[in-house]
Formats: C-alpha cells, sequence, structure tokens
C-alpha cells in the first residue's frame, strides 16, 4: 500500500510518540478543570489554536485506574457556559451519567460538580461534555479513561491513540457555525485537519517482535477512521471496553465516532524499516503513526490469548420484548410525513426551522415518554432501522448490548453501534441498571437535530 505524509495545514517535523499509557491515579480524587487554552494544533509555523481543554490539555488528563476501584473526580467549569462530565461506557449509577436535565442539573460557569463511583468493568472509555456537546466536544473536551485488569496481557509497550479532527480556519482557529444547518441534516461536522494525540502525526522507535497494546479511542464528532497497518501484525482484541471471546487477526479496523478498539499488535518490520498506522480516505491513505523499528529483536510471542471477560449479564432472546427504532430524515429522504416536536406535530419546513432535521419513530427530539419502559433484569430487543442516507453511531447509555446477528447469534457486545444507510441491526440488552437513560446518535450535529430518546429502567 502506497502510504501518503499529510498536513491539512501544512508540514511540519512529526512530535514523538509517547509509548507509555500511565495516566493519572489518584486515590483522592482528580480535578477535571474546564477552560480555555491555547495548543499547537497545528504544524509549528501557525499560531497556537483556542482550544477548550481539561486541564489544559488535548486530549484531557489520561485517567488509569484499576477494576473495582473507586473513580473520584471533581469537574470545577472555567467555561463561559454550562458543562457536564459524561463517562462513556461505563456501567455506573444513574446520578453520575452525566447527562443535564436527566441525571444531573447542567453544572454553571464557575460552579463544580463531584463523580464518584466505582469502577465495575476493566476497558478503554472516555469522557467527555454532555452538554452543547457539538461545541464542547469539537473544541477539545474529551480525555480517555483506561481500566486495567487484574491481570493485564504481557506487553511491552500500552499506549492509545487518540483519533480526532478539526475543522479549522486558515489561521489554524477552531471554526465557528455549530448550528450549520448542513452539519445537522447531512454527515454532521467533518473537520478538515486529523490528529492523533493532538499532533499532526506521531512518531516513535520501537524493537523488531515488540508487542503493543494499542487503545484506539476516536472522539471525532462525525468522521469515521479506517485504519490499515503496515509492518505490524494486529489482533483485535477487545470493543468499547469489552473483551472478544476470541482474538482475531485483522488487516484494517474501522471505528466509528466514540467507539474504541483495543489491539494487541507485534512489530513485523524488521530492522531499519518502519511500521505505519494509516488513515484510508477518499483521495488517498496516509500515515498517522510512524514508528522507526531499530535494536535487538524481542523473542518471538505466542499468538495473544484473549483478555480476561468482564461480569456481563445474561440475555434471554426468547420471548424477551422487541421495539423497533426507525430511523428517518436528513438530506435527500427528510421527513415527508413530518414528526412530532415537543408535543407538536410538525411539517419538515416547521421542522427545520427549529433545527430539527431526524427523528426516532415520528418523533424529534427528547420525547416526554421514554422509547423503553423496561424492568430490572427483563432483556430487550431493539431493531434500528436507518431509511437516512446517512451512518449514525447509536449510543445507550449505561449499559452494553449484544447485536443480534442471523440465526439469533449473538455478537461482541458494544456501546456504540453503527448502522449504515439502509441497513436493519437488531440490539439485545439487559436492563440491569435502575434509571433513565439517553439512547441517541453519537454524531452531536445529528443528536442535537432531533436523534436523541431515552429509555427507562425500573
Amino acid at each position: 500500500m502506497r502510504i501518503k505524509r499529510r498536513y491539512f495545514l501544512g508540514g511540519a517535523a512529526a512530535a514523538p510518540l509517547a509509548i507509555s499509557c500511565a495516566g493519572v491515579r489518584a486515590d483522592d480524587g482528580v480535578t477535571l478543570a474546564a477552560a480555555p487554552a491555547e495548543l499547537q494544533l497545528a504544524p509549528a509555523d501557525y499560531a497556537p489554536t483556542p482550544v477548550w481543554a481539561y486541564n489544559g490539555q488535548v486530549p484531557g488528563t489520561a485517567l488509569r485506574y484499576r477494576r473495582g476501584e473507586m473513580l473520584s473526580a471533581r469537574l470545577v467549569n472555567g467555561l463561559a457556559q454550562g458543562t457536564t462530565v459524561h463517562w462513556h461506557g461505563l456501567r455506573l449509577p444513574n446520578a453520575m451519567d452525566g447527562v443535564p436535565g436527566m441525571t444531573q442539573g447542567i453544572v454553571p460557569p464557575g460552579g463544580e460538580f463531584d463523580y464518584w463511583f466505582k469502577l465495575r468493568d476493566a476497558g478503554t472509555y472516555w469522557y467527555h461534555p454532555h452538554a452543547n456537546s457539538l461545541e464542547q466536544i469539537s473544541r477539545g473536551l474529551a480525555g480517555v479513561l483506561v481500566v486495567e485488569e487484574d491481570t493485564p496481557p504481557e506487553v511491552d509497550h500500552d499506549t492509545t491513540l487518540v483519533l480526532d479532527d478539526w475543522r479549522m480556519t486558515e489561521n489554524a482557529a477552531i471554526h465557528s457555525g455549530f448550528d450549520n444547518r448542513h452539519d445537522m441534516s447531512h454527515a454532521g461536522r467533518l473537520g478538515n485537519y486529523i490528529t492523533v494525540n493532538g499532533l499532526p502525526e506521531l512518531t516513535g522507535e520501537l524493537r523488531p517482535g515488540a508487542r503493543l497494546r494499542l487503545r484506539l479511542v476516536n472522539t471525532a464528532t462525525a468522521r469515521v477512521f479506517r485504519l490499515r497497518f503496515d509492518g505490524l501484525r494486529v489482533w483485535q482484541a477487545a470493543l468499547d471496553g469489552m473483551p472478544l471471546a476470541d482474538v482475531a487477526e485483522v488487516s484494517e479496523v474501522v471505528i466509528a465516532p466514540a467507539q474504541r478498539v483495543d489491539l494487541l499488535v507485534d512489530v513485523a518490520a524488521a530492522a531499519g524499516e518502519e511500521a505505519l498506522i494509516a488513515s484510508v480516505e477518499r483521495d488517498a491513505t496516509f500515515a498517522m503513526a510512524i514508528y522507526r523499528v531499530n535494536g535487538a529483536a524481542v523473542a518471538t510471542r505466542e499468538v495473544p490469548a484473549p483478555l480476561p471477560p468482564n461480569n456481563m449479564p445474561d440475555l434471554t432472546l426468547k420471548d424477551a420484548p422487541t421495539v423497533p427504532l426507525v430511523i428517518e430524515g436528513g438530506a435527500m429522504r427528510g421527513l415527508p410525513d413530518g414528526a412530532i416536536w415537543q408535543g407538536s406535530k410538525m411539517d419538515v419546513r416547521a421542522l427545520a426551522e427549529a433545527g430539527q432535521f431526524w427523528a426516532f419513530n415520528g418523533i424529534a427530539g427528547v420525547p416526554d415518554a421514554p422509547l423503553i419502559e423496561a424492568d430490572l433484569g427483563e432483556t430487550l430487543r431493539v431493531p434500528m432501522t436507518n431509511r437516512t442516507a446517512f451512518s449514525h453511531a447509536m449510543h445507550l447509555h449505561g449499559t452494553h448490548f449484544r447485536e443480534v446477528l442471523p440465526g439469533g447469534v449473538l455478537g461482541p457486545w458494544r456501546d456504540t453501534l453503527l448502522v449504515d444507510p439502509g441497513e436493519t441491526r437488531e440490539i439485545a440488552f439487559a436492563a440491569e441498571n435502575p434509571g433513565d437513560w439517553m439512547f441517541h446518535c453519537h454524531m452531536p450535529a445529528h443528536q442535537m437535530s432531533g436523534m436523541m430518546n431515552w429509555i427507562r429502567v425500573s
């Protein structure tokens, strides 16, 4: 495969890759201060970019714990608007989920909020605002949370790659226009500048035969990354934090917004060669991470074993209630029959004037009544049919689900599933966590323009 170097804003030397994935361990708690900052996202011949950041960093402070430990984090809001923190993918108490108006009040400018909960599951997770999500995430508010297994796999390096894109002006400022109707009604807010861990390109050095654990996190608001590998032997080990029953050797990985993929990787390139991770895009394939391979070879290892599983609930599909979810709207398909918004039936023109372009089961935005009312412990099935012209990354809060494949076979555990145009993909989940939980598209431009609903477990 022919791989190019690429900078959307111009050329620059790549910054060194920090192989470590140490993260912050704070037994007495950690502070996440959300505030404006200026960071050098673009190459050095551009001015620093004004961003919003946790603790002055993009990505925000990396948090690292062991399964079963307590997380204690204080959000300090230094923004000029309200915010919260949502702990994406975690099974946690409802009051800690970070959804304003549903699980907590919004944290006002100058305000604080304490999050405190036990980390039930090992895996790769992330945190981000759930208030004005499109603008706040697009300006840089996102960070990674790693929860270690009781016995982590033997690797030489454990590193996280945070994939993101930014819509930049020619002066390396973040483009405003977060209410852009084209973004809302089409594919979302796609950026023109891609970073990995806040940098345009990562470089590092590895020994031949070294084994890595690569934790991929897509914090972009709309871009679906398709990654390929050169000089690396790659096994997929976990999706959205949840280990696969068997590791699967892969040549490429597709990762939608909000998804995570854990890879176990052996360096196959010889000393003096390069090992690459590349992004496949419409016009070409571009290097995102470049490892120089040098030094004495590491002894060859066996094919990696599966990661230790988390304690997940049993799913009973027989006689499980089924609640279909029909996704409609957007450009090229529209809502010809209109939709209900804020309790009133509206035609497509009135919906567009209100900034609502999408609907779930004929309802735009968060309705008064939940999509599902479930009894604690029961299994639910939700076939999701995408009648739109665009893909949607569907995310359920508070639990994980499994896709129901042909023949009733259950796929891997996930918390976010990409549903492409024309597809019907069915999920099943256990109503194991009491409370009110959001169910929405994790492309925030779609979320804010109609694609939000909720479930109630009681």
